[in-house]
């Protein structure tokens, strides 16, 4: 038995135990869905929707949410512009295999209906493998009491120089009231030998 079923602007010839790559559908790996947007079933007896089979439907399960290979789009604008662009693109794509198809009684099941996923985002990090998680917090465990040690050894050094640094101060003040009292003094001087 074989259906045709439309799913994201495309239509598909399926049939049981099948693997589809088709439009991204909000979804995630392993849920049930079903399609019931069922244009034909064939068999022993071909039924040809007007434009759907009603109570027809196709159940399937997810697989996997991926991207699809690389679609490089390069556009080179002749003569004296020397213009040139090149853009690469991966579209989002949803795998998955159909478990069962229903002449009728689709509308009485409790499968979620396939619906696009245009416009939601799909995390695709959560596919690292545990090893890579494990792996990435050991070294940040090693590398953690590592940065600390070098924080307190720098928080003493900075406490050694701030009393040197308070001395040369008091220093630089002592010379200058030394060089203003110096002036003030002669000033006198002077004024006591014209007076």
């Amino acid at each position: 038995m074989f259906a045709v079923i439309e799913t994201g602007g495309k239509q598909y010839k399926v049939q049981k135990d099948d693997i589809l790559a088709v439009e991204k559908l909000s979804a995630k790996g392993g849920d049930k869905i079903q399609f019931n947007s069922v244009l034909l079933t064939g068999g022993k007896e071909v039924k040809v929707g007007n434009p759907l089979i009603k109570d027809a439907g196709v159940q399937a399960t997810v697989i996997d949410q991926i991207k699809d290979k690389k679609v490089v789009s390069f556009v080179k604008r002749r003569r004296k512009s020397s213009s040139k662009s090149k853009k690469g693109h991966r579209q989002q794509i949803t795998l998955v295999k159909i478990t069962d198809i229903l002449e009728n009684g689709a509308d009485k099941t409790n499968v979620q209906e396939a619906r696009s996923g245009k416009g939601l985002k799909i995390d695709y990090a959560t596919k690292v493998s545990t090893k890579k998680k494990t792996e990435k917090a050991v070294s940040k465990a090693k590398v953690g009491p590592k940065k600390e040690a070098l924080v307190k050894k720098e928080t003493k050094v900075k406490t050694e120089t701030k009393p040197a640094k308070a001395a040369s101060k008091t220093a630089t003040t002592k010379k200058k009231t030394e060089t203003v009292t110096e002036p003030t003094k002669a000033k006198k001087a002077t004024k006591k030998k014209s007076s």
